[in-house]
């Protein structure tokens, strides 16, 4: 294998990565905004504002993950780049209008 190979190789795993941290976070995110802060916390006692204290910070750090996955994709010119960028700009977009939500809430 030629450094050129296993550094494209590299830049793919890289890649891969990147795209399941994003999803994995932004899952995360779904998650808590729509099982467990609705139906399990008040079965915990905590009281009901306490989604958008947690779903801000997470909104967040789902947002640079994908933003970051977008970034990694292009510099590394891999062949996937448009289908994970048109993923990762759909779970922002839906990212973004959690987050107005939240901050909304919060007000």
């Amino acid at each position: 294998m030629t450094d050129t190979a296993a550094t494209a190789s590299e830049f793919d795993e890289a890649s891969a990565r990147t795209l399941r941290f994003s999803i994995l976070i932004s899952a995360i995110r779904c998650t808590l905004a729509y099982v467990i802060l609705p139906f399990v916390t008040p079965f915990i006692g905590l009281a009901p504002g306490v989604g958008p204290a947690v779903g801000i910070p997470i909104s967040l750090i789902a947002l640079w993950a994908n933003v970051a996955s977008i970034n990694r994709h292009w510099r590394s010119d891999h062949r996937w780049k448009w289908p994970v960028s048109v993923l990762n700009a759909g779970i922002i977009v839906l990212l973004v209008i959690l987050l107005v939500l939240d901050v909304g809430q919060m007000l």
